[in-house]
């Protein structure tokens, strides 16, 4: 099992771990893990570890069996062993722009209330895919919308739900095509604002910004039509 040092603070930026094994691909499973993995729409980290004697790129990071999480070092890249202690290091920007653009998808499945097939996120830009028949009739005023959205600055944060507490509230589950995982008993939450003032809540696995100011100012981009009921929505970050 490797802990998910990212679940617990998603502005770590550099730890100490352990190996745990490398496997005969070459991918690299530590006891603690900075890297979030490929999952949900959000790509796998990147970064660097280091050891007495070695470094190397990390250039993604994936799930492996389990909870394990595999880090898949660059190619030819000379590995550590087994029980060496290493040191981790993100690719921070990286990061905090998958963190950013996912917030800021949330936010976009606010302004548009519509159930949402798809799904993906880079570091500069994400997009949506809403069962949405016709398209929007004014799309810069969803941008507007969703930038004053970002700048009432609301806390992000999270909570956890059993899995029959979220049976028994089925609307949390915004996506069409991707489930929450099951099988641990519990589900995670993201939630973005408070009180009164709570703007959505709804599963998520992903890394997010604290407080939606974080994100910058947002632009709308192409709406495309990908089917009969299917338009796919652009995000990009302005600044």
């Amino acid at each position: 099992m490797t802990e998910q040092l990212f679940r617990t603070d998603a502005y770590l930026k550099t730890d100490s771990a352990n190996v745990l094994e490398v496997n005969d691909r070459g991918g690299i499973v530590l006891d603690r893990s900075l890297f979030y993995p490929t999952g949900g729409g959000q790509p796998g980290d990147s970064g660097s570890l280091a050891w007495h004697g070695g470094t190397l790129n990390v250039a993604t990071t994936v799930k492996g069996e389990g909870d394990q999480i595999v880090l898949v070092p660059a190619e030819d890249s000379v590995l550590p062993n087994a029980g060496e202690s290493v040191e981790q290091a993100l690719d921070w920007d990286k990061r905090f722009g998958h963190m950013r653009v996912h917030t800021a998808l949330h936010l976009l499945s606010v302004v548009i209330p519509l159930p949402v097939s798809g799904g993906s996120i880079s570091a500069e830009k994400g997009r949506l895919d809403f069962d949405m028949p016709e398209p929007p009739e004014d799309k810069e005023a969803l941008s507007a919308a969703l930038n004053d959205l970002i700048s009432k600055d609301l806390p992000v944060s999270e909570e956890w739900i059993s899995e029959a507490e979220l049976d028994a509230n089925p609307g949390l589950v915004k996506t069409m095509s991707v489930q929450p995982p099951r099988g641990a008993g519990r589900v995670r939450l993201i939630r973005i604002g408070e009180g009164e003032n709570q703007v959505d809540l709804q599963p998520c696995g992903g890394t997010h910004v604290a407080r939606t100011g974080e994100i910058g100012r947002v632009r709308i981009g192409k709406i495309e039509k990908k089917g009969a009921r299917n338009r796919r929505v652009y995000l990009h970050l302005d600044d």
